[in-house]
């Protein structure tokens, strides 16, 4: 595995936790040292907008070497963004994993870097929550997850958010300071999935008109009133990311404002680096999708997909238009 991180003692902490779970750190430096180039790259570079991007006179594999790859940026700008999307797509392109941990500051640069790769990424992580990052990239090289059947990879999902906060909370008694990646573990029934009707007297398929979404004030009603609930009850007892992020993006869609990852970890009313684990299971189920912004490539936001908009529009439907039911 390859370690790129600028502060020396937490090299040699994820180092040391890598060690003590098997494996070979075939490369510990800077994130600054992919950028490294020589006179050739130099004039290439600057033919390429400046960005400073990696030098090729090694070859990649040689610059980030092994299948595993640990990164830590907190805060990053100009040249680190270009050397992390260098290091993302090339990640990708081998096949390798890569774990990201940043800043809440940093994290929409970071998540609009990482398009190339499909990266965890960690906010303000601790070291026990490095240490299940790896043991989830460990998990997905072996493809062992991916054999789980659904409710297995829902289930193993939440045990390993169980894991971490009590990983957390031994460490915060220790006074020392989710989770394996399971696709598809979100079922849910759209305009595309729904049942087509039969019209009566005729051999014909009618599918049912998707109703309109809720009025978005309806929606951020409901979104104050689950957030009430933690002033006066313990906020896990309740928390339900999914559901929130489902909530918030379905009221931006109605209001067409778009959502930073930044801006939907806050909705989800969980740590960011729980929420990120979220968003990527209900985007490979098909939830959610990552959309660039068109005015600058750095940017990328978060939307529903058409089908979980129309399951969204359905339920409310279901509900009654206005309730006010609380959900």
């Amino acid at each position: 595995m390859s370690i790129f991180a600028d502060r020396g003692y937490l090299r040699a902490e994820i180092a040391e936790d890598a060690t003590a779970a098997g494996l070979h750190v075939a490369r510990s430096s800077t994130l600054e040292s992919l950028l490294e180039r020589s006179p050739d790259n130099d004039r290439g570079g600057a033919a390429n907008g400046g960005l400073g991007a990696p030098s090729n006179d090694r070859g990649p594999d040689a610059l980030v070497p092994g299948d595993l790859v640990l990164v830590d940026c907190p805060v990053i700008e100009g040249a680190g963004l270009a050397a992390l999307a260098w290091l993302a797509m090339h990640v990708g392109q081998r096949g390798a994993q890569l774990v990201v941990s940043t800043s809440i500051g940093a994290l929409d640069d970071v998540f609009g870097c990482l398009d190339q790769s499909e990266a965890q990424i960690l906010v303000n992580p601790s070291r026990a929550e490095r240490v299940i990052a790896l043991g989830r990239m460990l998990a997905r090289t072996g493809n062992r997850v991916r054999e789980l059947g659904e409710e297995d990879r829902l289930t193993l999902l939440r045990l390993t958010e169980q894991v971490t906060t009590i990983a957390a909370r031994l460490e915060q008694l220790s006074l020392g300071g989710a989770d394996v990646e399971s696709p598809s573990a979100f079922r849910f029934q759209g305009e595309a999935d729904s049942a087509p009707r039969v019209d009566e007297g005729s051999d014909r398929l009618v599918r049912t008109a998707r109703p309109p979404l809720p009025d978005p004030r309806l929606i951020r009603k409901i979104i104050r009133q689950r957030q009430v609930r933690a002033r006066y009850f313990e906020g896990d007892l309740f928390a339900d990311p999914a559901w929130d992020m489902l909530l918030d993006l379905t009221a931006a869609r109605v209001e067409h404002v778009r959502v930073s990852v930044t801006s939907l970890c806050i909705a989800s009313g969980v740590p960011p680096t729980t929420a990120l684990r979220w968003i990527g299971q209900m985007t490979e189920a098909g939830l959610l999708q990552r959309v660039d912004d068109e005015t600058d490539r750095r940017r990328a936001f978060i939307t529903l997909t058409d089908k979980a908009a129309d399951a969204m529009a359905r339920y409310f439907a279901e509900l009654g238009s206005g309730s006010g039911t609380l959900v």
